[in-house]
C-alpha cells in the first residue's frame, strides 16, 4: 500500500480464509462461504479484493473492506490456484481440470476464456501483466507461459519434477519455483534459468528476499525453516517452530519479516533482522496465530 502497510491472507483446509495485518498478524476478518478446503488465496494489488480457490469446485472473489462475497465462479473440479490481473479486474484459475480459465469481474456472466495444455493438476499461477503473460505450473513438471493476447502457450520450462509453488520476485525480475528438492530461479523476461539449488529435503515453497540477497525455503517433509544465500546457495540459518510440514513461505514486501504456514494449523511470522523494533516486535505488540494451514501476502497451498 502507498502508506507502507500491507496485508496477509491465508488459505486453509477448514474452508475459512483469513485476512490479517501483514506486519503484526492481527486478525481483520474471515471470509465465510466455502464448503470445502481452500487451497489458494490471493489479494489484488490494492488489497481491496481477495480471490480464493476451493475443493468445493468454486473460485470466490471477496470485498476485503466489507468481508462480503462478490462473485462465485463454478468449476467442474477442485480449484487449486488463483491470481488477479494487475488492475484487479480479472482473475485466472487452475486446478484438477488441467485447464486455465480467465473470468472478467466486470462481466461475471460472460463465459470465461479457457486454455488447455497441462497434463496434470495445475497448482500455481502467476499473472504478469507487465509482459502480457500468465505462467502456470503443477504436476506435469512444466512451467507453461501463455500469451495473454491470444491465450496460447508460447514457452515451456522443464523442471524434471512436479512443481508445488511459483512466485514472481517483488521487483518482477525473477521467477522462483519449487520442484522436488530444487529451488529454481528464472529470468522473468527471457525465461532463462539463472540459478538452481538442490537441497536435502523436498521443497514445497521458496521466497526470494526483495534485495535478492537470500531466500527462504519450506518443506513438506521437514519441520525446519531454512534461509539460504542467493549467490551461493549456502544454508545460512535454520529455525524450528512448526510441528507439521511447511506448505508455504513468503517474505513481506519490505523484506523485514517472512511468513510460514504449516499443516500444524499455524502461521508464524519471523523477523529478518532480530533485535529491531518492527511490527509485532514493537513494545506492546502481541504475536498473532491462526487456525490456518497456509499464509502469505499472496499465496497458495500445496
Amino acid at each position: 500500500m502507498s502508506d507502507g502497510s500491507y496485508y496477509l491472507i491465508s488459505a486453509c483446509k477448514d474452508g475459512n480464509p483469513m485476512f490479517r495485518d501483514g506486519q503484526t498478524g492481527d486478525w481483520i476478518g474471515t471470509f465465510i462461504g466455502h464448503k470445502g478446503a481452500v487451497w489458494s488465496a490471493r489479494l489484488s494489488k490494492d488489497a481491496s479484493k481477495a480471490v480464493t480457490g476451493s475443493a468445493d469446485f468454486t473460485a470466490k472473489v471477496w470485498d476485503t473492506f466489507a468481508g462480503n462475497e462478490v462473485h462465485s465462479f463454478a468449476h467442474d473440479h477442485i480449484v487449486r490456484c488463483t491470481d488477479f490481473s494487475s488492475d484487479g479486474s480479472r482473475i485466472v484459475t487452475g486446478g484438477h481440470e488441467k485447464k486455465l480459465r480467465i473470468f472478467d469481474l466486470h462481466r461475471p456472466d460472460l463465459a470465461p476464456l479457457e486454455a488447455f495444455g497441462h497434463d496434470g493438476t495445475i497448482k500455481t499461477i502467476i499473472w504478469d501483466d507487465s509482459r502480457h503473460v500468465i505462467m502456470s505450473a503443477g504436476d506435469d513438471k512444466l512451467i507453461r507461459v501463455w500469451d495473454l493476447r491470444t491465450f496460447k502457450e508460447v514457452k515451456t520450462l522443464d523442471t524434471q519434477a512436479p512443481i508445488s509453488s511459483m512466485t514472481l520476485s517483488p521487483d518482477g525480475e525473477l521467477i522462483t519455483a519449487a520442484a522436488g528438492r530444487t529451488a529454481f530461479f528464472y529470468d522473468a523476461s527471457s525465461y532463462e534459468l539463472v540459478k538452481s539449488y538442490n537441497t536435502q529435503h523436498d521443497v514445497s515453497s521458496v521466497s526470494l528476499h526483495p534485495n535478492h540477497s537470500k531466500f527462504v525455503v519450506g518443506s513438506g517433509t521437514d519441520l525446519w525453516v531454512r534461509i539460504h544465500d542467493y549467490e551461493t546457495g549456502k544454508e545460512l540459518e535454520v529455525y524450528k517452530g512448526h510441528h507439521g510440514p511447511i506448505h508455504t513461505v513468503s517474505y513481506s514486501p519490505d523484506g523485514e519479516l517472512y511468513a510460514t504456514g504449516s499443516e500444524d494449523g499455524t502461521i508464524r511470522l519471523w523477523q529478518t533482522s532480530p533485535g529491531t523494533a518492527y511490527g509485532l516486535w514493537q513494545p506492546g505488540a502481541e504475536v498473532a496465530k491462526t487456525g490456518t494451514s497456509t499464509p502469505d501476502t499472496a499465496t497458495e497451498s500445496s
